[in-house]
């Protein structure tokens, strides 16, 4: 893996805000295995438990119950951590239509009351997940770092927010900050249940279970579906990171692109069925085409995906095919 060589301060101790999540989850299985100290901050809103319970009795591992709302909980969760993995906030483009002042409450405050937390504490460094979303209505392809549309949806909105706001922690405070903007990732232990699942693991979760899939538009939108542990590795580099990096957001994906069809179809395949879609109407906020430039992310970050697509799919299958 690319992370394995990657080495960090003896007694590092990581902070992973929404750490019993999918993504935060895999973060701090792979932290611990390399050695160093974990604390999770997770409400349980939307992480679980069961997403940290084979590291639960680690002697390295330490889970506080808290909310990002709360800059009190925040600044206990900060106490003598050396570097922040701000995963925590509410996904969901058509959730975030239904409720934008939650989502305000809780992605762009309590990522606030991050950054206030991290810098009275003295982190060495503040990674913050934010979204390919921030592209909003731009049509130019691939997306690049720079040439951000309008926000379609609050979800986007929120992200945009989260990245002036560490952008502004680091020019007047010093505290340095790198924003990840994730690109449609999948794999192991994401959530496949409920109306705002991502849409591999759902049609996995229907397509074993004998159901028809459902996809919302006409097939040919295309996204750039980036595997989890390149999403671990690109956290881990960030940290390291040179000084330069900080104060800014970088696109972390595959660099390529996917029509939605193709990859129901590529699932249908590798589980040996032959089932057509149903297609409905597109929903409102989707973006119609992702797909990212990461020539930032490789020169700034070091970041060097290790995982394409169809390899990922095929992890991401064997692992469902285990635990569904």
């Amino acid at each position: 893996m690319g992370y394995q060589h990657l080495k960090f301060p003896e007694g590092s101790l990581f902070l992973v805000t929404g750490g019993a999540g999918f993504i935060g989850s895999n973060l701090c299985e792979t932290i611990l295995r390399m050695g160093y100290r974990v604390r999770v901050l997770d409400n349980l809103s939307t992480g679980k438990r069961e997403n940290v319970e084979l590291f639960a009795s680690h002697p390295c591992y330490e889970f506080m119950l808290g909310d990002v709302t709360s800059p009190e909980t925040c600044r206990r969760a900060c106490a003598d951590v050396d570097f922040v993995l701000h995963e925590a906030a509410w996904g969901s483009v058509p959730r975030s239509m239904e409720m934008p002042d939650f989502y305000c409450a809780n992605n762009v405050s309590g990522t606030v009351n991050m950054l206030e937390a991290a810098r009275r504490g003295g982190v060495k460094r503040f990674v913050y997940a934010s979204s390919s979303s921030v592209y909003g209505d731009s049509t130019v392809l691939p997306k690049r770092e720079g040439e951000e549309g309008c926000p379609l949806s609050p979800y986007a909105l929120t992200k945009r927010q989260d990245e002036e706001w560490a952008r502004t922690y680091t020019a007047i405070y010093g505290l340095e900050t790198v924003g990840l903007r994730y690109f449609n990732v999948f794999g192991r232990r994401q959530d496949p249940n409920g109306s705002y699942a991502a849409v591999i693991p759902k049609f996995i979760k229907q397509l074993m279970a004998g159901e028809t899939p459902t996809i919302y538009g006409d097939g040919r939108q295309s996204r750039d579906f980036t595997y989890v542990e390149n999403v671990v590795e690109a956290n881990l580099r960030a940290c390291l990171a040179p000084r330069e990096a900080a104060g800014e957001v970088y696109n972390i994906a595959c660099g390529g692109r996917e029509y939605l069809i193709d990859v129901y179809h590529a699932l249908t395949e590798a589980l040996g069925l032959d089932v057509e879609p149903v297609l409905v109407s597109a929903r409102a906020g989707d973006i119609r085409d992702s797909y990212a430039d990461i020539t930032r992310a490789r020169k700034m970050l070091g970041y060097d995906p290790d995982y394409g697509f169809a390899e990922g799919l095929r992890e991401a299958i064997a692992w469902y095919r285990d635990h569904l």
